[in-house]
Formats: C-alpha cells, structure tokens, sequence
C-alpha cells in the first residue's frame, strides 16, 4: 500500500520509522517548513519527521498551509493510495481528506470521543483521568469527529508528567496504527461512529493555562505541574520573577492549619520543595529561572533562588 504520511513533531517519529520498518511503501512525507531556533534565530531546524524521511530517502512536502492546487497535484502525483495523519499542525482541508483512494486516518493521542483537540495528553493529566490512550480514526472535516477504526489503551501513573506520557503514547501509537493497517489491508477493518454526547475537548495551550493555581487542592495542584512538564512548563511568580516548576507529587504534609498561605515555601530539601496549597501540600522536585536551565530545587535555594517561607503566587 502507498502511504503518505503528514507529521511534524516528534509524537509521530514512531509512526512513520513503524510504517517504513513494516514494508509500507512511504511515497511521501509532508510536514512544516524549517523553522528558526536558537536565541539568535537564524538557523533553520528541520522536524523531526523530515530528519527521519531525509535518512530514508522519502520525498518530503513543506507546504506553509496544505492547500492550494499546485501542492495539491503534487500529492496527486505521488499516487498514495492512502494518508496517515500524526501531529502535524493544521487542519487539512476536504479536497486533500477525500483524496487518496482509501482516505486518510489519523492517530489521536486520546480515547475518542473524549479530548478531541490540540492538548489531549496534557488534559488527560491535568484532569486527572487514571486511563487513556490512542485512536485511530478516519479523519473527516471536523475536529476530531470522524469514525474510530482501532483504539489502544493504557493506565496513567500516578507521577506521570505529560512528557513521560506523550513518549509511551506515541509507541502505542505506532503499534495501533500497523494493526489498524493490517486490518484494512485484509478486509477485516471495521468503523464506528463516534457518540457526539459524549465530546470534550483539549484546547490549544496558552501561556497562562501554565499558571499554577495554589489556591485549589493539592492533587490539582500536582496534576497541573506534571501536565506542563516538560513543555511549556508549569510557572509561577517571586519577587516578579518567573518560576517554571516540574515534578510535583501531592503529599498531605504541611504547616500548621491557619498560619500558612497558599503557595508558601515550607520545606526544602534532597527530596524536593514543599509548597502549601490550598489543601495539603506539593513536593516541587525541580526549578528553572528565566534563561537558565532545570536544577533540583535544593540547588536553586542553595543559590538564593527561593526561601522557606517566601510565597509564591501570581503577582507579575
């Protein structure tokens, strides 16, 4: 079967290396233009998925958006007789859906119809859902809404940060997708329509959703640090510095009831920061200051980055 395969961050590197390593005949790979990294910004870095279709030789396809009919007949004349979709970063239109002549599929990194959108791994932790996994689902022009062919599942630890997560997930991924292609290619794939009462949605993420809100829960608390870590990272505000704050577990330990505020330093040792929350309290294992790198959080306070007793909190 030809496949052509639109990806761009690293979530689909498994899929398209399964697809190649499966005997799949990958006759093209589209993905985002290179883009400027660096302080400087003046070098161009490619995706991941172009790095790996460049070292097996695959034609690669970077349309700024994919549309528009010189980009369309040249996926025509790449004659796939399907797409596969993995994290590439916009909406494909209807012309290019409907054109390979088994359609396209899509690997979502959540349980349809729950989490549709662009976060669903970092909502899946945040919201502290105890499963989740991948579908894959034959892509329609709405979000997220086409039929399911296959789902995967898998438990979610109870320390898992999203970076973790987003790693197992996209092996899941890439196993599902070959078993749902095997499927397809025996005749035995079957489909089923998604229940529209049951949707929720995973929005893109904004720079203030990382904001940690001391004030709720522990458990909130924990979830919400762990589900922006590693990117773009949970933060909060000292002295109108920002803090960007990873691995928290919740823990019951805490000050005296009435005498501490949400968001104040409690402890900090080999083990980590204790902060107060709203209820309980979080253990904050690392840190990093604007324009520095991750240290432990003992590091940071032995550098006189933070105190016990100083309060965090969202004062900019």
């Amino acid at each position: 079967m030809r496949v052509l395969f639109w990806g761009t961050s690293a979530f689909a590197g498994p899929s398209l290396r399964a697809l190649v390593g499966e005997g799949f005949d990958v006759c093209g790979v589209v993905t985002q233009p290179d883009r400027p990294r660096g302080r400087s910004r003046s070098t161009l870095v490619p995706s991941p998925i172009k790095e790996i279709a460049v070292a097996e030789g695959v034609p690669v396809l970077q349309p700024e958006k994919p549309r528009g009919k010189e980009f369309v007949d040249q996926l025509r004349s790449l004659e796939p007789e399907l797409s596969v979709v993995v994290s590439y970063g916009h909406i494909l239109p209807k012309q290019v859906i409907d054109l390979p002549a088994r359609g396209t599929l899509n690997v979502h990194a959540s349980l349809l119809p729950k989490l549709r959108g662009a976060a669903p791994i970092q909502a899946a932790i945040r919201e502290g859902f105890i499963e989740t996994g991948v579908t894959i689902m034959r892509m329609v022009p709405e979000l997220d809404a086409g039929p399911i062919v296959l789902q995967a599942r898998t438990p979610i630890a109870e320390d898992e940060t999203a970076g973790e997560l987003e790693l197992r997930l996209s092996e899941l991924g890439a196993l599902a997708l070959i078993e749902a292609l095997t499927l397809i290619v025996l005749g035995e794939a079957s489909e089923r329509e998604q229940n529209e009462e049951l949707a929720t949605y995973a929005p893109k993420i904004e720079r203030d959703m990382a904001l940690v809100p001391w004030e709720e829960g522990n458990g909130v608390v924990a979830r919400h640090i762990r589900a922006y870590d590693p990117k773009p990272g949970a933060f909060t505000m000292r002295n109108g510095q920002e803090l960007k704050l990873f691995g928290a577990l919740a823990t019951e330990q805490g000050g005296d009831e009435g005498s501490t505020k949400a968001g104040q330093v409690l402890a900090i040792d080999g083990d980590g920061m204790l902060v107060a929350c709203g209820d309980g309290a979080v253990r904050v294992l690392q840190v990093q200051a604007p324009g520095k790198r991750r240290i432990s959080a003992l590091e940071f306070a032995r550098g006189r980055g933070v105190s016990v007793g100083d309060v965090l909190g969202t004062a900019r």
